[in-house]
Parts: C-alpha cells; sequence; structure tokens
C-alpha cells in the first residue's frame, strides 16, 4: 500500500510542469513525522474488548493533493499514514480472539497494523492569500491484520493468531488555513469525522505553517502542530477498537 501511494504521489508530480502557479494545475506533496502515545483495545467478532499497554511509536505520513481549474469536478487528496500498534497485558480476565482462550494471570502481546490511505474529494469553497476554506468526503481504507501472541488454554506458551481486515469508512473533510500577513507564517486546521450508531473516527491536525520558499516556480513550507486520531471502529470485517493515537507532528511540503 506504501509503494501504491508513493506511486499515486509520483504520477501527480508528473503533471507539475503543465502547471504555471495555479493557473492551470496545483500540486501538493509533503510528507509528516508523528510522535504518537497510543492508548485503548480491541477485540474480534463478538467477544470482550481487551485493554493493552501500547507502545509510543514514530510514525511517517505521506500526502499529495491536485488542485484543478474544472468546474464542478472536486479536487483529489491522497494520504497515507502509518499506525503500528505494539502492545502487551497481563490478563485479569480470560481473553478470547479468533477462537482461542489467552489464560488468565498470563502476558499477551499484540501487534495490531491499522496502517490506512485517506482518499479524499474536496472542493475549495474560499481562497485567497489570506483564508482558504476546503470541504469534502474522505474515504479512509484499512487493509491490516492484528497478530495476538500468548498462552492459550488449546495451544499453551507462545501460541500466536492473526485476522486479517480491511474496508472503507466514510468520513467528512474539512481543512482551513489563515495567513498571518507579513509573517510568512499560518495557521491551519485540517480534519476528517464520523459518528454513526457506535462507530466513532476522527482524525485532525491543528498547527502552524512556515513558507521558507514563496516563488512563481515553487513553495516550500515546514509545518510542525499536534494530531489526534480517535478509531472507534464497530464491526469492521469483525474487527472492533476504541484506539487513541496523539502527539506532536512536524513535516515539511512542497507546492509546485
Amino acid at each position: 500500500m506504501k509503494k501504491y501511494c508513493l506511486a499515486a504521489a509520483l504520477s501527480m508530480a508528473c503533471l507539475a510542469p503543465v502547471a504555471q502557479a495555479d493557473t492551470l494545475l496545483g500540486l501538493y506533496v509533503g510528507v509528516d513525522g508523528w510522535q504518537s502515545d497510543n492508548e485503548g483495545q480491541l477485540s474480534y467478532k463478538a467477544n470482550a474488548p481487551q485493554d493493552f499497554n501500547f507502545e509510543d511509536e514514530t510514525y511517517i505520513s505521506y500526502y499529495a493533493a491536485l488542485e484543478h481549474p474544472v468546474p464542478l469536478v472536486p479536487n483529489l487528496k491522497l494520504k497515507y499514514t502509518e499506525l503500528e500498534l505494539n502492545g502487551s497485558t497481563v490478563l485479569n480476565d480470560t481473553f478470547s480472539f479468533n477462537g482461542s482462550d489467552y489464560v488468565v494471570g498470563t502476558t499477551v502481546n499484540s501487534v495490531s497494523d491499522l496502517t490506512h490511505v485517506d482518499y479524499i474529494l474536496y472542493y475549495e469553497i474560499f481562497d485567497n492569500d489570506l483564508i482558504s476554506i476546503d470541504l469534502g468526503l474522505n474515504a479512509k481504507q484499512f487493509d491490516g491484520d492484528i497478530i495476538v501472541n500468548g498462552t492459550t488454554q488449546d495451544g499453551g506458551a507462545n501460541f500466536t493468531e492473526t485476522v486479517e481486515f480491511s474496508g472503507f469508512v466514510p468520513l467528512a473533510y474539512a481543512r482551513a488555513e489563515a495567513g498571518l500577513p507579513l509573517t510568512g507564517l499560518s495557521v491551519f486546521f485540517e480534519g476528517s469525522l464520523l459518528a454513526i450508531d457506535d462507530s466513532k473516527v476522527q482524525d485532525y491536525q491543528v498547527g502552524v505553517a512556515w513558507e521558507l520558499v514563496d516563488n512563481l516556480a515553487v513553495d516550500i513550507a515546514v509545518k510542525a502542530g499536534y494530531r489526534s486520531m480517535v478509531l472507534e471502529l464497530d464491526d469492521i470485517d469483525d474487527i472492533t477498537t476504541d484506539i487513541d493515537a496523539s502527539g506532536p507532528f512536524a513535516g515539511i511540503q512542497v507546492h509546485f
């Protein structure tokens, strides 16, 4: 999936020579590093959820966005986010996963790959040198697995169960940015949100950007801020999660 997203970004980059500033096409590419503090629980099918002590991790996120002047046709943004959670816990109650019962009082380890791609279609509602507002829809695609290792009643010590899952989660999308005149600085918010029945997904960034280079050929900006992701997934391919991953991020963005 990572290679797919990078290939898509490079395909977009091939269109950049056609653009003259933003008169024809605008291409944005960027990368962020995200220091995340992780916590939460997970379960499989109708079994009771299990809390894990997840390690803090540093993740990488890549994105590419293509903006154009064609009326009624939305702009496109692709965003790839690493999200692999490593955790462990000492069981106070029996934990059942994929048909195996892990023994009370033993340590269970898990690796949960919630890496995903955002496919975002959006419109520029307002855009000038000081303020920009984008609104649209986001389809967040998960294609990962959850690995659980520990002592089971039937399999004994170091018994491993692996469950693969995949699915799309539709979200509302919004982005707003306001420039601070004569400083090269701007503040921004970007987020996606869904709240339906027992499912709740929110993924937002808020931060400050500083434009290092600004000319007719290219704009380069560095960014820093805070990112928060809540994944309360209710039965996505039989997987249920209640994960909170939040922390500071920093990155760089290039605009052709």
